[in-house]
């Protein structure tokens, strides 16, 4: 990403279809979407499931960030989760997909969130939600700012790699 272009958040764009509270976290969605785009630009398929070091590759973080983002905005929702959707988690660690591949379906599961995350009755933000199979209690707001707290840790994760495979590969 070049110098000149503003993160998301500090572009001074307001959104009357989202509620600020949201807002935040849309906007961090979007970061993540520049900045894996921007350092994954100039990774081959193959080095994208590279592991340098030991490390989860590049890949792994993009299907889990997919994943993760679709696990959580399901739970949102209040439903459990599917059968396909505990497949999906199953399977992360298998390398497969392309680049393109990896990051469109990351980019679905955030347009899917946002969809869901715009819907919110904000009346509704301290609303009991439940995660995972021990049904660990949060609420609606407390899944919307981790859904974007745990996306920005993987991409970091995924940028530091990303760094790792050009360094190794070049």
């Amino acid at each position: 990403m070049s110098a000149d272009v503003l993160e998301p958040w500090l572009r001074g764009e307001s959104r009357a279809d989202v509620h600020p509270v949201v807002l935040p976290v849309l906007n961090a969605l979007q970061q993540a979407r520049e900045d894996l785009g921007h350092y994954t630009e100039s990774l081959s398929d193959a080095e994208i499931w590279t592991r340098p070091h030991g490390l989860a590759s590049v890949g792994f973080h993009l299907v889990h960030i997919a994943g993760s983002v679709d696990r959580l905005t399901t739970y949102l929702s209040g439903r459990s989760l599917s059968e396909a959707q505990l497949a999906t988690l199953a399977s992360e660690n298998v390398s497969s997909g392309t680049l393109d591949q990896l990051l469109n379906a990351m980019n679905t599961s955030f347009d899917g969130f946002e969809q869901s995350a715009r819907a919110i009755d904000p009346t509704t933000f301290s609303d009991a939600r439940f995660v995972g199979r021990k049904r660990l209690p949060t609420t609606v707001i407390g899944l919307i700012v981790h859904i974007a707290e745990h996306a920005q840790r993987h991409v970091g994760q995924a940028i530091t790699t990303c760094k790792l495979v050009m360094n190794d590969h070049r």
